[in-house]
């Protein structure tokens, strides 16, 4: 099989390329690529960059070059519910934009033609660890780092099944979504918004201490298809 890995930040991309093996890096349209193995799979991971415009444009050059059977958007996210900790995972069951109005015709979140809510891949969900630590659920995505318990209250008033938010995985879901590639949003709890003085800072010490075993499970999944 032919897996996408989609991440946003380069200290992702670092926590990931040494799960690759016998990597080649190329670059396309202004994209890094690193083609390798994982187990039997042939596999293709990418920086997109941050935001809702460079994922998706991201997504469709991955799906247009290298045709995968699965795409997985891995990386970290704000926790939004006081069930997730930091490096608890959330595994997007399913994936919605927060911040999406296109009328009264529409749902609030809902892209006008297309639904509100983007299925992750059943067959993706199945294989991830069913342990303490690990959620399935839905996950918010939008052009904002939430960063006040303000501004999660106000995603979870629309979205109270919300478990976690980031700014990525529902423009790689859509992608996806547009082009009928199995998708799934694998999020890392990097900071809990209004569980700390400073969550900024909460995200900033997740790096130093960000354990690589929390991205193995990437690696889980793709080893178990």
């Amino acid at each position: 099989m032919r897996i996408g890995i989609i991440v946003a930040m380069g200290k992702e991309l670092d926590l990931l390329l040494p799960l690759l093996n016998n990597s080649e890096e190329s670059k396309m349209g202004g994209f890094e690529f690193h083609r390798g193995r994982m187990g039997r799979h042939d596999v293709m991971v990418m920086q997109c960059g941050i935001g809702k415009v460079n994922a998706a444009m991201g997504t469709l050059m991955l799906v247009n070059h290298f045709d995968p059977d699965f795409v997985i958007n891995s990386g970290v996210a704000g926790g939004a519910d006081s069930s997730v900790s930091v490096m608890d995972v959330v595994a997007g069951a399913r994936v919605a934009y927060h911040d999406v109005w296109c009328g009264p015709e529409n749902e609030l979140g809902q892209v006008q033609g297309l639904p509100l809510y983007f299925e992750g891949s059943q067959r993706l969900l199945d294989l991830v660890p069913e342990h303490e630590g690990t959620h399935k659920g839905l996950i918010c995505s939008g052009d904002q780092f939430i960063d006040t318990m303000e501004a999660v209250n106000r995603i979870k008033g629309n979205f109270p099944d919300a478990l976690a938010v980031d700014m990525e995985s529902g423009a790689i879901a859509q992608v996806c979504h547009m082009n009928k590639v199995p998708f799934l949003a694998l999020r890392v709890i990097s900071d809990s918004p209004g569980a700390s003085h400073d969550n900024t800072k909460q995200y900033l010490d997740f790096w130093t201490d960000a354990p690589r075993e929390s991205f193995m499970i990437v690696k889980d999944i793709i080893n178990n298809l």
